[in-house]
């Protein structure tokens, strides 16, 4: 069984006035970012290796959560996931390593949506820095157009980095 994550890029920042694919993250965003990668990484859920888009805010976020978490990962960019659909999705992640039991995506609304619905049959708010756990039948990543999968946790920034549990993430 492989787990893949699907992270939606943190928020971005609408008043620079830059193309869409360049928009940088807001404050509000960094620190979310930041807070899913200390998350993730105390609850044992780095990943093993990372497909992001290569929008500015998705790339991003994952160098963010990767350095707030500590995380010990490979990442790769591609254009392919910015603008993209499920089938799209699914055949980059069937190109990761087959080493990586924890595949994570980066990537955009409405396709991450999408994406854990088509695998799990579920309807998911994939919002701003959301990460979804997904649980796929499925031995090698190739095997994941095919699969179908459970959802084993999904996280929320907002959780994390608001009231108490400020600082703590």
């Amino acid at each position: 069984m492989k787990r893949l994550l699907v992270m939606r890029h943190a928020k971005s920042d609408w008043s620079t006035g830059v193309a869409d694919h360049d928009r940088p993250l807001s404050r509000r965003g960094t620190r979310a970012a930041s807070a899913m990668g200390r998350v993730l990484a105390r609850m044992g859920q780095a990943p093993d290796h990372v497909i992001s888009s290569s929008a500015v805010r998705a790339h991003t976020t994952v160098l963010l959560a990767e350095d707030a978490g500590g995380w010990e990962t490979t990442i790769t960019t591609t254009r392919d996931l910015y603008g993209t659909s499920v089938e799209t999705a699914l055949a980059v992640a069937s190109a990761a390593p087959e080493n990586a039991e924890r595949l994570m995506l980066v990537g955009h609304e409405p396709a991450w949506g999408a994406l854990v619905n088509h695998l799990s049959g579920a309807a998911v708010q994939v919002k701003t820095t959301t990460v979804v756990a997904l649980d796929c039948f499925a031995h090698e990543w190739t095997d994941l157009p095919a699969a179908r999968a459970e959802i084993a946790f999904v996280l929320q920034p907002r959780l994390f980095t608001d009231g108490e549990w400020e600082g703590v993430a």
